[in-house]
């Protein structure tokens, strides 16, 4: 039977992971790990996904100091055996709503979970952006993180100023995107995405593309994107999406561009009180300049 000073903590799967004592060497999946550092805790290495490449991608890493943190990889490319190595006494991983690991092949995954104990977030579309942050935040005070409650009231103080900017500029069209090259772009699925649901509920008015294949993204040219007109945009900027400087050429962009505000977009936000907090205020001071005619 587990003494009292056993670890324990039930993931978002159902799955129960213990330890002798408190974990303190995480490797994480890179969104959990900045996630975690919010809360004070530093992973000893981090992951990233089938979209990465051989180096972190800035976006996701939030306030990771790099330097310091091992990478080991993304998707196909996570050797388990590397990860072992690396002496995780717990690995920290997200799903979209499934018991699949996200950013680790299945084999891998199940290789590893063999052998450390792997705790699992859902941060797919069957959570709120609320739900998913406390859990997290639940997480950081299993491993010994301290809570501090003027953090933790800060998304709910920045959510009355995104409502706010949105009843003072109603009708304000939020269109997010992710650049997929010059001849086309994936349009996100707002219902999907809890960062963009959390939008809705303060009031702001998204986009939503037409019905069609895709569960998360729809995924049409430019010019397509440009006749729904938006006074906002929120543009993807991890390392897969196309950087917004580089569609010069693409003549239908060019009349978004200059007419709507441009705002850094992480599908991936870190799940923490403080990243929440700053992507409330950047949509708030986006919309708060009103319909642009």
């Amino acid at each position: 039977m587990a003494g009292e000073a056993d670890w324990q903590f039930l993931d978002d799967r159902g799955r129960l992971a213990t330890a002798p004592g408190t974990p303190a060497r995480l490797i994480a999946y890179v969104q959990a790990g900045a996630a975690l550092f919010d809360h004070g805790i530093r992973p000893a290495g981090v992951f990233g996904s089938h979209h990465d490449g051989g180096r972190v991608d800035p976006a996701k890493a939030g306030r990771l100091p790099l330097e310091h943190i091992g990478y080991l990889g993304s998707g196909s490319g996570v050797d388990a055996d590397a990860v072992l190595r690396a002496r995780p006494d717990l690995l920290v991983a997200v799903t979209y709503g499934s018991d699949q690991v996200y950013g680790l092949d299945p084999d891998t995954a199940k290789h590893l979970e063999e052998r450390v104990p792997v705790v699992v977030l859902d941060v797919g579309q069957g959570r709120s952006l609320d739900e998913v942050r406390d859990r997290f935040a639940a997480l950081a005070r299993s491993l010994g993180a301290q809570e501090d409650p003027s953090a933790a009231a800060q998304p709910d103080a920045a959510r009355r100023r995104l409502r706010a900017a949105a009843a003072e500029s109603p009708g304000t069209r939020v269109l997010a995107l992710s650049p997929a090259g010059p001849d086309s772009v994936h349009l996100a699925r707002p219902h999907t995405w809890p960062d963009l649901r959390a939008l809705a509920e303060c009031g702001v008015a998204l986009v939503a593309p037409e019905a069609g294949p895709g569960v998360n993204w729809s995924t049409v040219d430019w010019s397509t994107a440009a006749q729904l007109a938006p006074d906002v945009v929120l543009t993807d900027v991890r390392a897969n999406a196309l950087p917004l400087k580089e569609l010069g050429a693409v003549e239908a962009w060019q009349p978004v561009a200059t007419r709507a505000r441009l705002v850094p977009w992480n599908p991936e936000l870190p799940c923490s009180a403080l990243s929440h907090t700053a992507f409330f205020d950047a949509v708030a001071q986006a919309v708060s300049g009103g319909r642009r005619r």
